[in-house]
């Protein structure tokens, strides 16, 4: 886990790219079951963690993805996308399309700078 509060968890996705998942700490399946607080909260952090991917890993596109159908708690996916990485341009959970072919800041780094700032 990267960070906490009563309102949402961020956690790591363990990935040949920079991924990291914001949950609500409310088991809830839909968005618009958030009160203002968490939906607010939730987009700062995605704000937060965009801004970092691109100015840390220099990434080429971030991806935002919110879908629910296998895990049905309210998420959001935020990842770090490369032209050399295996699947791009497919999503990550596509059809891989190469051998990986990144050589990647330290993401350790990374996700304790998140952690900071968040």
């Amino acid at each position: 886990m990267i960070y906490e509060n009563d309102l949402v968890i961020v956690e790591i996705e363990p990935s040949e790219i920079p991924w990291v998942k914001v949950f609500t700490q409310r088991k809830i399946k839909e968005f618009s079951e958030c009160t203002v607080e968490e939906k607010t909260e939730i987009f700062r952090i995605i704000d937060i963690t965009e801004k970092l991917m691109l100015s840390y890993f220099n990434a080429d596109k971030i991806n935002i993805a919110s879908f629910g159908n296998m895990l049905p708690h309210v998420h959001w996916h935020v990842m770090a996308r490369f032209e050399g990485d295996s699947h791009f341009p497919e999503p990550m959970w596509g059809t891989q399309q190469r051998e990986s072919q990144l050589d990647l800041p330290n993401f350790e780094v990374f996700f304790t700078q998140l952690g900071e700032q968040l």
